[in-house]
């Protein structure tokens, strides 16, 4: 079995990820296809067979894949220095974006600012339809996943308790092995990497430690904001857009934030190039006072990626063992049916909900999704919704 034996400088990296994370619109499927061509195609840091292992290690554990596949590249590439150059090339640049449009939403008002945060929310709605159709479509091809998707959302949508999709998650790891057969085990690649399996191990349990602390009671503010996004960061898989019911548990639900605000930031979230979870920083300085600000956005941005990068680095050394196993495979298939169910009810509420209130506002939604269907930017897609919401007020 071959290894990656190629090693590089953190400079070369940074500078690599910097202009992905100015340029790389159009969310976690689109970037995958920026890292190809960056890293296979033209700089050749590592083949096709690493890539597709990197892509399928990344796919199958919680946390956002495409900045999990960036830091394990550049991780390859120049060791530590290089995963953290590699995480804060791509992530700095629409953190600093959305960073600024919070600070700048606060001051919207008017007629004007209202058509604004009305055609994000607009945008939120055509994005995540689109994303729970092709979810939908890859993710639960036969009837046992759709059933498994379909009961998900009824109860997410029935019960209005948050916790309940933690428990959803939990079921579907333990009924996919049943209820997933024709899910097949990967082959698992060797990488050269400058730890083993004991730093592996080590790094898995920080992660574990990490999410336990999560859960405690009586955290200090910013103590709260840490443990809200790390349990996002920490228990969502799939990534992208699978990230809005969690991130609504943590910040809506708990009356920190308004639907509105909610859905201001996850619409102006498309605008920006960059990894999807990057909303944490729009969030975090929307937080109330002692919570938000510049430091509740730094350390939400931190606390939201933290998990899913620990437990990538720690699984690395391991992958090849568990790649090949059935039982695994058919695990995450089955809390992948849960994830598109859990996204469906998402759509319903809070985005439909909070965003269609007439006829025409559902077709601007639409129309966004054609666009998406059709593979226009996600930059039209916002610029279409927010122009035509502005058209209404004129109207």
């Amino acid at each position: 079995m071959s290894t990656t034996t190629t090693r590089g400088r953190a400079g070369e990296v940074a500078v690599a990820f910097l202009w992905l994370g100015l340029t790389s619109f159009g969310g976690p499927v689109a970037h995958l296809g920026y890292f190809r061509r960056a890293f296979v195609q033209r700089r050749q840091w590592l083949d096709e067979e690493h890539f597709g292992q990197l892509l399928a290690l990344c796919q199958f554990l919680p946390g956002p894949a495409s900045s999990q596949l960036g830091f394990s590249i550049g991780l390859l590439r120049a060791g530590w220095l290089g995963g953290v150059a590699a995480f804060v090339g791509f992530t700095l640049p629409s953190a600093l974006l959305l960073f600024g449009f919070a600070l700048a939403s606060r001051s919207l008002g008017g007629i004007w600012g209202h058509a604004l945060v009305h055609g994000l929310k607009l945008v939120a709605v055509a994005v995540v339809l689109h994303g729970v159709q092709g979810m939908a479509r890859r993710l639960t091809p036969d009837w046992s996943r759709a059933a498994m998707a379909l009961v998900a959302a009824a109860l997410v949508l029935a019960s209005g308790t948050p916790w309940v999709q933690l428990v959803l998650v939990a079921a579907g790891a333990l009924l996919g092995p049943w209820l997933c057969r024709k899910v097949a085990a990967r082959s698992g690649e060797t990488f050269a990497l400058a730890y083993g399996k004991r730093a592996g191990s080590v790094l898995i349990g920080l992660f574990a430690l990490g999410l336990g602390m999560a859960f405690l009671p009586g955290l200090p503010p910013l103590g709260q904001v840490a443990a809200a996004f790390y349990r996002a960061g920490a228990l969502v898989f799939g990534g992208g857009h699978v990230v809005l019911p969690l991130l609504k548990a943590s910040v809506v639900d708990p009356g920190w934030l308004d639907n509105n605000t909610f859905l201001t930031g996850y619409g102006a979230a498309q605008a920006v190039p960059g990894p999807m979870f990057t909303l944490s920083s729009f969030l975090g300085a929307r937080l109330p006072a002692g919570m938000g600000g510049a430091l509740g956005a730094t350390v939400a941005v931190l606390s939201i990626f933290l998990p899913g990068l620990l437990l990538v680095a720690g699984m690395l050394p391991f992958w090849r063992a568990l790649a090949r196993r059935a039982t695994a495979a058919r695990a995450l298939a089955g809390v992948n049916a849960v994830v598109v169910g859990l996204l469906a009810a998402a759509l319903v509420n809070p985005v439909a909900v909070s965003a269609i209130h007439a006829p025409l506002d559902a077709l601007i939604a639409l129309v966004g999704v054609a666009m998406l269907l059709m593979r226009w930017p996600a930059l039209a897609v916002v610029a279409w919704c927010v122009l035509t919401a502005g058209m209404q007020v004129i109207v």
